[in-house]
Parts: C-alpha cells; sequence; structure tokens
C-alpha cells in the first residue's frame, strides 16, 4: 500500500480537536486558539514542502516507481 493511501489512524490529535466541544471557551481563547492552530497548519506546510523536495531529489537521482 502506498504511503499517501494509509489510512489516518484513529484517536490521532485532529481527530480528537475537531471533535472537542468549544462551547466552554471565551472569544479570547478561540482567538489564541485559531493563531495557535494557524501556526500549526504553516509548520505542517512546510513539512509537507520539505518532504516533497526530498522525494524529488531523490526521484531525479533514482527515477520513479510507479
Amino acid at each position: 500500500m502506498d504511503h499517501d493511501e494509509r489510512p489516518r489512524p484513529r484517536g490521532d490529535m485532529a481527530s480528537k480537536l475537531a471533535a472537542e466541544d468549544l462551547g466552554p471557551y471565551s472569544q479570547d481563547e478561540l482567538a489564541e486558539r485559531i493563531g495557535l492552530l494557524q501556526r500549526e497548519i504553516a509548520r505542517v506546510e512546510q513539512h509537507r514542502r520539505s518532504a516533497a523536495a526530498h522525494r524529488d531529489a531523490a526521484d531525479a537521482l533514482f527515477g520513479r516507481k510507479d
């Protein structure tokens, strides 16, 4: 199975965050949470770009496996 086709593990942090009740949070706490999530998204996107560049370099060197 290709790495990208693997199912996302149940109980991962993103799933837990998505299921969390936001009702108890204040406006300030929600704004802080949004900022934290935006920084995390930027970190994940940077890692994805880095991983893609690494993969592209490997494919250029060794040829792409299909």
